[in-house]
C-alpha cells in the first residue's frame, strides 16, 4: 500500500467539514430550542458551505502535505473559521437575513470551530500512526550527497510518521557512507526496480547533463524530482515559488503578512487591542503620570522621537518623557544610571508604562501591537553597520512589544552580540508569523512587566 491514499486526504477533510458544518448546524438550533423546519436547514446548509468553501478556497486550507505539523494543521482551520465568521455575519447583515436568530448563530460558531479543529487532529494523528506501522509510504532517494542531504536523510529516519521510506544515496564520489547505493548513472534502473516515487537532487554535486539526464527519466517515468539549496546559501529562510505567466521565479524570503488575510487579522486585532488600553486604562490612568511627570521636572509630557518604521519610512514615536529636556536625546541612546532620566522617569522605564502612548501610534496604522521595536534615526544607522540583514526587520510594522523584547534582548544594547541577537530574532518573527506567536509574545510581555524584567533601565 504505498503511497494509494494520499489523494484522499484532501477529499477526507472537506467530507469531515461539510459533515462538522451539517451537524453544527443541527446542534445549534436544539441547543437554542428553536424550531427547525426541512427548509429552513437547507437554507442554513447552503448558505453555511458557500461561505466555508469561498473561505477555504481563499487560503488555501486544504493544501495540506505530508510534513504539516498538527499544530499548523489547526491554525490554518482557526483562520478559515475566523474568515467564516466574519463572512457570515456579513452576508447576512448584506442581505437583511434575520431568521436565523442570534443564539442559533453563537451555538454554530463554536460547535463548527470544535469539530473541525477535532477532526483535523484525528484525521491527523490516524494518518501518523497508520504512515509509523509502515502504510501509505513514500519512497524516496537522494542524487548527491552533502550537508544538506545528510539532513534530510536525519530528517526522514527520525519522523517516519511522515511515511517517507528512505532508500539510499546515489553520487559519484568515493563510498563513504552505509547508505550508498550507487552512482547516479545507477539512479534509473534502481528506480525502474525499486518502484521510487520521488528523487531529491543536490544539483551542486551533479553534472549539468546528469541533472538533464534525470529530469527527462522523471518525466518520462512518473517520477516526482525535488531540489536541494546548496548548503549556506538559504539558510532558516522561507522560500516561495511564486509564476509570471509561465516563468517560475523563486522567492527568497517569503513573509506571512504580505498575505492580505494574515493582515487583515492582524490590523483588527491591533485597532481592537489599543481601543481596549485607550478606553480602559489610558483614559485615568495618563492624567496620572502627567501630573507626576510635570510634579517631577520641567518640559513637555510627551517626548516624540523621528524613528524609522514599516518601509523604513519615518513617523513620529509617541512616549512619555522619562528624562530631563537635554540635546542628547536624538542622538544619545539611554544608559543603565544614565543621569538624564529623572526619579519618576526611572519608575515608568522600569514598568514599560512610557511605552503607553504608543497605542496611538497603533490606531494611527504607524506601529502594531507586536512587531520588531523601532528604534532613532542614528541608532539605526549604527545597527546596520554591526547586524547583517539589519534593514529586513523593515519588511513589517514596528511593534510596542517584540519577540526579541521578552526573549532578553530588551533595553541595553552596548554590546554587538545584543544588536545581533536581536536582528535574529526579530527577523525570525517576520518570516514566521503567526496569530498565536502574537498572542504568545504579549502574554510574555504583560508576565515581565509584572515579574519585573531585569533588562528594563
Amino acid at each position: 500500500m504505498i503511497g494509494r491514499y494520499s489523494k484522499y486526504i484532501k477529499l477526507i477533510h472537506i467530507l469531515g467539514d461539510v459533515g462538522a458544518i451539517a451537524l453544527s448546524i443541527g446542534v445549534a438550533f436544539t441547543l437554542s430550542s428553536t424550531r427547525i423546519t426541512q427548509s429552513l436547514f437547507l437554507f442554513s446548509l447552503l448558505f453555511s458551505l458557500t461561505g466555508w468553501f469561498i473561505c477555504t478556497t481563499l487560503l488555501g486550507t486544504y493544501k495540506i502535505y505530508r510534513v504539516t505539523t498538527r499544530i499548523r494543521v489547526v491554525v490554518t482551520a482557526l483562520k478559515a473559521i475566523l474568515l467564516y465568521l466574519v463572512l457570515m455575519e456579513a452576508g447576512l447583515n448584506i442581505t437583511g437575513t434575520d431568521i436565523i436568530s442570534r443564539q442559533v448563530l453563537l451555538n454554530h460558531y463554536i460547535v463548527l470551530a470544535v469539530l473541525v479543529v477535532l477532526w483535523r487532529v484525528v484525521v491527523t494523528t490516524a494518518l501518523r500512526v497508520y504512515r509509523r506501522k509502515g502504510y501509505n509510504l513514500r519512497k524516496v532517494i537522494i542524487a548527491g550527497h552533502n550537508e544538506m542531504a545528510l539532513e534530510l536523510e536525519h530528517f526522514f529516519k527520525r519522523h517516519p510518521e511522515f511515511g517517507y521510506k528512505f532508500l539510499g544515496f546515489f553520487h559519484n564520489k568515493e563510498k563513504t557512507h552505509g547508505s550508498y547505493k550507487g552512482k547516479v548513472a545507477d539512479i534509473e534502473q534502481f528506480v525502474l526496480n525499486n518502484e521510487v516515487h520521488e528523487v531529491y537532487c543536490c544539483p551542486f554535486e551533479l553534472e549539468k547533463d546528469e541533472i538533464t539526464q534525470l529530469l527527462s527519466f522523471a518525466d518520462d517515468n512518473l517520477l516526482r524530482v525535488k531540489f536541494l539549496p546548496e548548503p549556506g546559501s538559504y539558510t532558516h529562510q522561507q522560500l516561495k515559488i511564486d509564476f509570471y505567466d509561465v516563468v517560475p521565479v523563486l522567492i527568497v524570503r517569503s513573509i506571512p503578512l504580505d498575505d492580505v488575510i494574515n493582515k487583515f487579522f492582524k490590523r483588527a486585532f491591533d485597532i481592537f487591542f489599543s481601543l481596549t488600553v485607550v478606553v480602559l486604562l489610558l483614559s485615568w490612568l495618563l492624567p496620572i503620570l502627567a501630573l507626576l511627570i510635570r510634579i517631577n521636572s520641567k518640559g513637555p509630557i510627551f517626548f516624540r522621537q523621528v524613528r524609522s518604521g514599516m518601509d523604513n519610512k519615518t513617523f513620529r514615536c509617541l512616549k512619555l518623557r522619562t528624562m530631563y529636556v537635554n540635546t542628547e536625546a536624538n542622538s544619545q541612546l539611554a544608559r543603565r544610571g544614565d543621569s538624564r532620566i529623572t526619579p519618576i522617569g526611572a519608575f515608568l522605564r522600569k514598568t514599560s508604562l512610557d511605552e503607553l502612548p504608543q497605542f496611538f501610534n497603533v490606531l494611527f496604522g504607524q506601529m502594531s501591537i507586536v512587531g520588531p521595536r523601532p528604534h532613532m534615526l542614528k541608532a539605526d544607522e549604527e545597527y546596520a553597520m554591526v547586524a547583517e540583514k539589519y534593514k529586513v526587520r523593515h519588511f513589517v510594522k514596528p511593534g510596542i512589544t517584540g519577540l526579541s523584547q521578552v526573549r532578553g534582548y530588551r533595553g541595553d544594547t552596548t554590546e554587538n552580540y545584543q544588536i545581533r541577537g536581536r536582528v535574529k530574532l526579530d527577523i525570525f518573527y517576520l518570516e514566521n508569523w503567526s496569530f498565536f506567536l502574537d498572542l504568545k509574545i504579549i502574554f510574555y510581555t504583560v508576565y515581565n512587566v509584572i515579574r519585573g524584567d531585569k533588562h528594563a533601565f
